[in-house]
C-alpha cells in the first residue's frame, strides 16, 4: 500500500491571483512555492511567518473575493429594484453560454443551497457573482448567488438565503435569471447594502428564462427526527416512508438526498477552500461569531466552527464551547461569552444548547424538505428524565418524545435485536443475554440486557429486560486523545531542548508492554503513568499549554500558549485517527502536503503549517519548521494500553469474579473509540474465547460513522417498529446501579457509609443521627476507589420543620422510611434520611426530628451525583 498523501498532483500557479481566504488554508510550504513561482524575492529570501507571507502575496498577486448578497438587509430589495428600473439597459446574448436547470423548486422557509444541486454551466466571462430572479415585468423576486464547484471548470451552483426571496402574491410568474459580469454584480452589492444613492451605471446582463419554476412551503410531517446528541459528535436521522409528506421533493429524490422507505441520515457540510463534502456526523462544538447584539447572538456550529478556529490559529478571543452535553444538570447557569471583536454578552447554557439543536433540526428540514414537530433526543440511561426535562424546556417549539424513548445503551441493543430479526438469526423463544460497552467521546457506559424473541401470528414479540450496570463519566475518546497529546508534548519539548534528540515511550512507561494488564491489577493505573505525568508537568516550562494561567500576561503570550494547546490537541486527534485505521500504516510524521514518505508503512499527516511556541530564556519563540519526529504504532499502543484496560477492568471485574460473564452470549462494543483493538485485547482477559460483536468496516470513515450510528439506527428502528407494528416490544428497565457511595462523619470523627456503592437507584437508602442543634451536615460522594468526588452541604434550620404524624411519613415515603427507624428517634435528635429515586440521578436528604415527643419533618433537598454529565473538561485551559 502506498503512503497516503493529500493533494499529490502538482499544482500550477501560473497567471493566478489569490484571495485571502484561499491563502489562509495553504501551508507555509505552498506559500513559499507561490513566492518562488512569481519571483516575489522579498518573501522567499527572508524567513517570514505565514501571516507576513500571505500579506506579501496579496500585495503582488492578491485579488478580492466576490461580493455576494447572502444576507438580508432592511431596504435592500427596494434599492435594488430601483437600480434595475433605472439601469437595466444592455441585454447580452446568453443562449449558448449559460445553461440553467430545467426546473427549480424553492421552499420559502429554507431557500436553496449547494445540497439542492441546482447547477449552472457558464462558458463566458461570468464568475462567482450575484444573480437576480425576476418575473416577466422585471419585478425583483429573489437574489441568488452562483458559487464555483470545487471540481468543475465551468460549473457553478445556485444558492439563496430564504430571507432574500419575495415570491408571495405575484400574478406574473414568467421567471428568468439575470446574470452579470463582476463589475455589475459588485454595483448591485453596493446598492443593496448602501443607503446612499449610487451614480447610475449601464448594467449589462444575460437573461435566461426558467422553463419550470415553483415555490412551496415546507409541510409538517409526523415522522420523528431522531438525534444522537454526543459529547464529541452528533448525528441525526429519520425513517421516511411514502407518506411522510403529501408532496415529496422530486429534486431531492433525483439527487438521492432522500430515500423513501429507508432510514435517512442528516448530512452536514464540511467546507474549506480545498474541498467540499457532506458528513454523516457533526462535531458538538459551538463558536460565538458575534455577540454585538446580545438579543441576537450569532454562532457557528460543528465543522464550520472548527474551521474558523483553525484559521484563527486557535488564538481568537471568541468563546468556544465543546462537550455541551455535560451541562444537563446546569443548563440554567449563565455563561459570559465573547466574540473576536471584544463584544461581551451573557447567555444561559440552555440557550447555547438550544441554538445547536435548532441548527441540527434546520439542517434536517432543509435536506428532507419538511417541518419536524416530533423530536427524539438520545440520553444516557441514568439521566433520561433530566435530558427529557431539559429539552422540553429549552426547545419548546417541538414535542420531545418522553414515553417511547430509548436510552443510548438500549438503542444500541435494540439495533442488534432488529438485525437478528432481519437476518432470521435467532432461536424462537430462547433467552439471550447481552452486554454493551459504549465508549463515546466523553463518557463510557456498560449496559446489560436479557431478551427473548418470539414469532407470533401477526408480529414478532420482543421482551427486553435492561439496566445500566456501570459507567465512567470521565473516560472516553477524548481521554485517549489527551494521553497521546501528553506524549507528543513531552517528545517535542525534549526534541527542541536537546537539539533533535528523541525520547522513547519506554523512558516514560518503564514496565514492559506485554505485562501492563498485570501491573494495572497489582499497582493501579495511576502508578503506570506516574513518570509520564511528572515529565508532562516539567515540560510545561518548555512548551506551555495551560493558557488560563497566562490570562494576566500579555495578549501575545496568552495567544501563543492557547495555540500550543489546540495545535497539539489537533495533532493528537489526527494521529489517533490515522493509527487506528485498518491499514498497514505503522509510523506517522507531520509535514506539508507536498512531501511524501518513501516507505509503505509511513504516513505523512499533512498540515497547513507548523506552529508551536517554545520557551527560551523566559521568552516564547514560535517555531515554524516541521520537526523530524516519527511516531510508531507500538509506542502509541503501549501509551494507551493501561488506560483502556483499566476502564474494561472497572466494568467487568465484578461480573468475572461472580462468573456472571459466562451467561452472556453477546458482548457488543460500540462508540467510535471501540475500534481500537486494545479494547478487544482487554476484554479477552475476562471473556477468553468468547465472541465479541464488533466489525471493522472497509474504511476508517465508514467504520467511525458505523459505530457512531449504532445508537441512532436503534432509535429509528424502534420508532419505526412501534409505528408499523411488525415488532411488538415490551421493555422492562432495571434501575441503574450507583457507582458511588455517600458518607458522613459521626461526632467521634468516624466516617460512616450512609448509602453504599453498587446499590440500584430505586433501592438505595440510609440514615445518620445527629443532635437537632446541628446547623449543617456535610455528605461526601465517594468513588469505588474511595476518592472524594464531591462534597454536599445540608443546612439544618428548625424553623423549616413542620409537625407530622408517623403514619403520614410512612405513607408518603413508602419504601424509603420505615416506622422502626422513626420510633428510635429520641427528643432533641434528628435523623437525616438519604434515599434515591429511579427517575433521578442523585439523592434526597430528608430530616426527621423529635421535639417534645412530637415528630417533625424538615426541608427535603435534592443533590445530584454529578453537576455536569462529565466533570473532566479537557478544554478548561488547565491541561
Amino acid at each position: 500500500m502506498k503512503s497516503y498523501r493529500i493533494n499529490p498532483k502538482k499544482e500550477n500557479y501560473r497567471n493566478r491571483k489569490f484571495t485571502r481566504s484561499e491563502l489562509m488554508d495553504m501551508s507555509t510550504y505552498k506559500l513559499r512555492k507561490i513566492c518562488r513561482e512569481y519571483k516575489i524575492i522579498k518573501a522567499y529570501q527572508m524567513s517570514y511567518d505565514r501571516k507576513k507571507l500571505i500579506d506579501i502575496i496579496l500585495k503582488y498577486r492578491g485579488i478580492r473575493g466576490p461580493l455576494l448578497i447572502d444576507s438580508f438587509k432592511e431596504g435592500g430589495f427596494e434599492r435594488l429594484q430601483e437600480a434595475l428600473d433605472e439601469n437595466l439597459v444592455t441585454k447580452l446574448k446568453a443562449l449558448e453560454d449559460i445553461k440553467v436547470p430545467a426546473k427549480i423548486t424553492i421552499y420559502e422557509e429554507v431557500g436553496i443551497n449547494k445540497e439542492d444541486m441546482y447547477k449552472v454551466v457558464i462558458k463566458n466571462e461570468i464568475e462567482e457573482s450575484n444573480v437576480l430572479l425576476v418575473n416577466g415585468k422585471n419585478y425583483l423576486c429573489g437574489i441568488f448567488n452562483i458559487k464555483k464547484e470545487k471540481n468543475g471548470d465551468n460549473t457553478y451552483y445556485l444558492s439563496a438565503n430564504n430571507k432574500n426571496l419575495r415570491l408571495q402574491g405575484l400574478n406574473n410568474k414568467n421567471y428568468s435569471l439575470l446574470f452579470f459580469k463582476k463589475s455589475a454584480s459588485e454595483y448591485l452589492y453596493k446598492n443593496f447594502h448602501q443607503e446612499k444613492r449610487l451614480p447610475p451605471m449601464n448594467l449589462e446582463y444575460y437573461k435566461v428564462p426558467i422553463i419550470d419554476f415553483e415555490t412551496k412551503k415546507l409541510e409538517e410531517t409526523k415522522s420523528v427526527l431522531c438525534i444522537d446528541f454526543g459529547t464529541s459528535n452528533t448525528t441525526a436521522g429519520a425513517y421516511l416512508d411514502n407518506n411522510y409528506v403529501s408532496n415529496i421533493s422530486n429534486n431531492a429524490l433525483l439527487n438521492q438526498r432522500i430515500k423513501i422507505n429507508e432510514i435517512n441520515y442528516v448530512k452536514f457540510p464540511y467546507v474549506t477552500t480545498k474541498q467540499e463534502r457532506w458528513e454523516g456526523m457533526i462535531p458538538t462544538i459551538v463558536y460565538v461569531l458575534s455577540c454585538e447584539d446580545s438579543e441576537n447572538i450569532k454562532f457557528l456550529f460543528g465543522y464550520e466552527a472548527k474551521h474558523h478556529m483553525k484559521r484563527k490559529d486557535y488564538t481568537s478571543n471568541a468563546s468556544v464551547f465543546q462537550g455541551i452535553k455535560r451541562w444537563v444538570n446546569t443548563y440554567h447557569k449563565e455563561e459570559e461569552v465573547y466574540d473576536e471583536f471584544g463584544n461581551i454578552a451573557k447567555v444561559t447554557r440552555g440557550e447555547i444548547i438550544n441554538n445547536y439543536i435548532n441548527y441540527i433540526i434546520k439542517s434536517a428540514e432543509n435536506q428532507f424538505k419538511c417541518k419536524f414537530k416530533n423530536i427524539h433526543v438520545s440520553s444516557p440511561v441514568k439521566m433520561k428524565s433530566q435530558f427529557v426535562s431539559m429539552f422540553q424546556e429549552i426547545v419548546p417549539d417541538y414535542y420531545i418524545e418522553e414515553e417511547d424513548i430509548l436510552d443510548e445503551g438500549m438503542s444500541v441493543l435494540y439495533n442488534t435485536i432488529a438485525n437478528l430479526i432481519e437476518k432470521q438469526n435467532f432461536q424462537d423463544g430462547e433467552e439471550y443475554r447481552a452486554l454493551v460497552i459504549d465508549c463515546g467521546g466523553g463518557t463510557t457506559d456498560l449496559s446489560s440486557c436479557s431478551f427473548k424473541i418470539e414469532e407470533g401470528d401477526i408480529s414478532y414479540k420482543v421482551n427486553i429486560q435492561t439496566g445500566f450496570e456501570n459507567g465512567d463519566t470521565n473516560f472516553g475518546g477524548n481521554n485517549i486523545t489527551y494521553r497521546i497529546m501528553q506524549f507528543m508534548k513531552i517528545v517535542f519539548a525534549h526534541y527542541y531542548k536537546n537539539d533533535g534528540e528523541i525520547i522513547d515511550v519506554d523512558e516514560l512507561i518503564t514496565l514492559p508492554s506485554v505485562d501492563l494488564f498485570r501491573y494495572v491489577d497489582e499497582l493501579g493505573v495511576k502508578k503506570i503513568y506516574e513518570k509520564l505525568a511528572e515529565y508532562y508537568q516539567d515540560v510545561e516550562e518548555i512548551i506551555p499549554t495551560r493558557y488560563r494561567e497566562y490570562e494576566n500576561q500579555t495578549s501575545d503570550e496568552y495567544q501563543k500558549v492557547k495555540n500550543n494547546f489546540y495545535f497539539l490537541w489537533e495533532l493528537a486527534e489526527n494521529m489517533k485517527k490515522q493509527f487506528f485505521k485498518k491499514t498497514n500504516i505503522l509510523r506517522n510524521k507531520f509535514d506539508s502536503s507536498e512531501l511524501s514518505g518513501g516507505d509503505n508503512d509511513l504516513h505523512i499527516t499533512s498540515l497547513s503549517k507548523w506552529s508551536l511556541s517554545v520557551k527560551k530564556y523566559d521568552l516564547l519563540e514560535t517555531v515554524n519548521r516541521f520537526p523530524d519526529v516519527v511516531f510508531n504504532i507500538k509506542e502509541i499502543n503501549k501509551l494507551i494500553k493501561a488506560d483502556i484496560y483499566e476502564i474494561v477492568r472497572k466494568f467487568l471485574e465484578v461480573f468475572y469474579e461472580n462468573r456472571e460473564l459466562l451467561h452472556y452470549s453477546i458482548i457488543k462494543l460500540t462508540g467510535q473509540s471501540c475500534k481500537i483493538d486494545i479494547f478487544k485485547e482487554a476484554l479477552k482477559e475476562f471473556v477468553p474465547g468468547r465472541s465479541i460483536e464488533f466489525k471493522q468496516r472497509q474504511s476508517d470513515e465508514e467504520n467511525s460513522l458505523y459505530l457512531k450510528l449504532s445508537c441512532l439506527r436503534g432509535i429509528i428502528k424502534y420508532i419505526k417498529s412501534k409505528k408499523v407494528g411488525d415488532i411488538e416490544v415490551k421493555i422492562e428497565n432495571k434501575a441503574p446501579v450507583i457507582p458511588y457511595s455517600i458518607t458522613a462523619f459521626t461526632f467521634t470523627g468516624k466516617e460512616k457509609i450512609v448509602i453504599d456503592s453498587q446499590e440500584r437507584i430505586d433501592q438505595a437508602k440510609g440514615h445518620i443521627l445527629k443532635p437537632l442543634s446541628a446547623r449543617e451536615i456535610k455528605f461526601y460522594l465517594k468513588s469505588d476507589e474511595g476518592l472524594t468526588k464531591k462534597e454536599y452541604l445540608y443546612e439544618n434550620d428548625f424553623s423549616d420543620y413542620k409537625p407530622a404524624l408517623v403514619e403520614d411519613i410512612i405513607e408518603q415515603y413508602a419504601g424509603k422510611i420505615l416506622q422502626e427507624e422513626t420510633d428510635t428517634i429520641r427528643n432533641g435528635a434528628v435523623k437525616f434520611f438519604l434515599f434515591t429515586a429511579d427517575d433521578n440521578w442523585g439523592f434526597f436528604v430528608l430530616p426527621v426530628c423529635r421535639e417534645d415527643e412530637q415528630l417533625h419533618i424538615g426541608k427535603k433537598e435534592y443533590f445530584t451525583f454529578e453537576d455536569d454529565l462529565s466533570q473532566l473538561d479537557f478544554f478548561d485551559g488547565l491541561k
